[in-house]
């Protein structure tokens, strides 16, 4: 993989020099002049092969043959492509060559080139391919026509080789119609190969911008196009742009990246945007008189707009967060943040799923990375360390299944159930399990039966991991000993959270 901080851009000469080295120079002045205000990587690429070897001697002179025909009159030497290769570094542009031979990749190293290209008629050209994997030149190859199955051998070849290669997504139809794009190969190609950076080379029509926009928004990071100059003297072909057409693809392209904006994580929110926000939220006010140190809950306030400066919203209102009042607060009046004392519930839930995760990870027992997680804190949260435990809801239909964390020493109080049996699995550490009054330890492996109407108190040292099946589990079939526990409606925290 290409270790580019930035976007880049190939400007591809191929035959366009049209065996004219002073022409082909002009074309490199004039992208260059198009690309200098832009803040991408640039770079100029050209196209080696040794004619007199690559075209068998037998066809040599044949002008029906297209290829032979157009190679043969845009013929340059080895000096004269010297010259283009000293003009791309003059000007600042990254070289790229593709080889259609092996003689032509020793002429690259020769030309000191940054980049070695693959064509994609020679993306499965195997004995190209082990000459290229020799260099010391980072690869970025082209697969039109080309099958997933010999996609993966050629990714695969390099890997093994520890050679970075990029991947250009291209269609070998010159020009390209829109409906052939298949723009939608970008995504399958990022999925498949996650570890190598996804191009875009294009042969549509040079006036047509939205195929670039369609590959930046995709994650395309490549982009390649054909480029050229027309003259009284020489024509241009439909698919390469001229310095006015790659003003306008830079343009776009510089647009679509702004747009897209930020990657791989949360954009930095403006200022104007949150007050915007701010302004349509619900503010908190008073339904009845508040006495100093009384808690808010939902019985004694109303949510209504307009929302004042340091009022609090109802989107800052949750079970997860309490208000108590610092001073009287009248009925109808607005409930400010400087009048209350705010404690944080939810800071101290995700403390206690990071720790859980945590554990789980370096246990290795295996679990989803979306998980829903049902913190257990019987005595209250302050005191889930000592008493507690989170459960990893999984299924529950006719059968139920759970995993079932204690960290450790950490105790699960005395319960019960009337309507649900249970079978415990330990995965990792040792369970201290105590059933009816008589207590045991049981350890990684062990298989336990606890049968409906069994009280049952459970205690690590340290941490244990354990798996319960059972029948069907009812939200009102537990019930504990203690009566403080029965008595707390909110022992119980249930979140959705991503572990990985």
């Amino acid at each position: 993989m290409i270790n580019f901080s930035k976007p880049l851009f190939i400007y591809e000469m191929a035959n366009n020099h049209m065996g004219d080295v002073q022409h082909g120079l002009r074309i490199i002045d004039e992208m260059y002049n198009v690309s200098k205000d832009f803040d991408f990587t640039f770079a100029f690429k050209l196209q080696y092969r040794q004619l007199d070897t690559f075209i068998h001697p037998d066809y040599a002179r044949r002008q029906d043959i297209k290829y032979i025909k157009r190679f043969s009159e845009t013929r340059l030497t080895k000096d004269e492509f010297r010259l283009l290769r000293d003009k791309i570094r003059e000007k600042g542009f990254l070289g790229i060559c593709t080889a259609f031979d092996e003689s032509s990749v020793a002429l690259i190293e020769e030309h000191d080139f940054d980049i070695i290209k693959i064509g994609s008629c020679s993306f499965t050209d195997w004995p190209l391919l082990e000459r290229i994997a020799k260099t010391a030149l980072p690869v970025i190859a082209s697969n039109a026509g080309v099958s997933l199955e010999d996609t993966d051998k050629v990714i695969s070849f390099f890997e093994h080789r520890n050679k970075p290669v990029s991947l250009m997504h291209c269609v070998a139809e010159y020009p390209t119609r829109l409906k052939n794009l298949q723009m939608n190969q970008i995504d399958l190609l990022k999925k498949r190969y996650p570890q190598t950076r996804i191009g875009f080379s294009t042969h549509e029509s040079p006036d047509n911008m939205e195929p670039v926009r369609i590959a930046i928004s995709k994650g395309a990071s490549i982009f390649e196009k054909h480029v050229g100059l027309k003259t009284d003297k020489y024509a241009l072909n439909a698919y390469s742009a001229d310095p006015r057409q790659v003003a306008s693809w830079l343009l776009t392209a510089k647009e679509t990246f702004e747009i897209c904006g930020v990657k791989d994580e949360r954009y930095e929110f403006t200022e104007k945007e949150l007050a915007d926000l701010r302004g349509l939220r619900r503010g908190i006010f008073a339904k009845e008189d508040i006495a100093e140190g009384e808690t808010l809950d939902i019985s004694k306030v109303f949510f209504a707009i307009p929302i004042q400066d340091d009022q609090i919203s109802a989107n800052d209102f949750s079970k997860y967060t309490k208000y108590t009042a610092l001073a009287p607060i009248k009925k109808n009046q607005p409930v400010f943040f400087s009048d209350t004392r705010k404690t944080e519930l939810r800071e101290k839930v995700l403390e206690i799923i990071l720790k859980v995760a945590d554990f789980i990870i370096n246990s290795k027992v295996q679990v989803p990375d979306k998980l829903d997680f049902e913190v257990s804190h019987h005595y209250g949260i302050d005191k889930f360390y000592q008493t507690g435990c989170t459960l990893i809801n999984f299924i529950n239909r006719e059968y139920c299944k759970k995993l079932i964390i204690l960290l450790p020493n950490q105790t699960h109080p005395e319960q019960f159930h009337k309507l649900k049996e249970e079978s415990f699995y330990v995965m990792y550490g040792k369970l201290e399990l105590t059933l009816d009054g008589v207590k045991r330890e049981y350890k990684q492996g062990d298989i336990i039966i606890v049968e409906r109407g069994v009280k049952h108190e459970m205690f690590t040292e340290t941490g244990v991991i354990f798996e319960e099946i059972s029948s069907t589990h009812y939200k009102e079939d537990s019930f504990y000993t203690d009566v403080e526990i029965v008595n707390n409606k909110d022992r119980k925290t249930n979140i959705t959270y991503w572990i990985n």
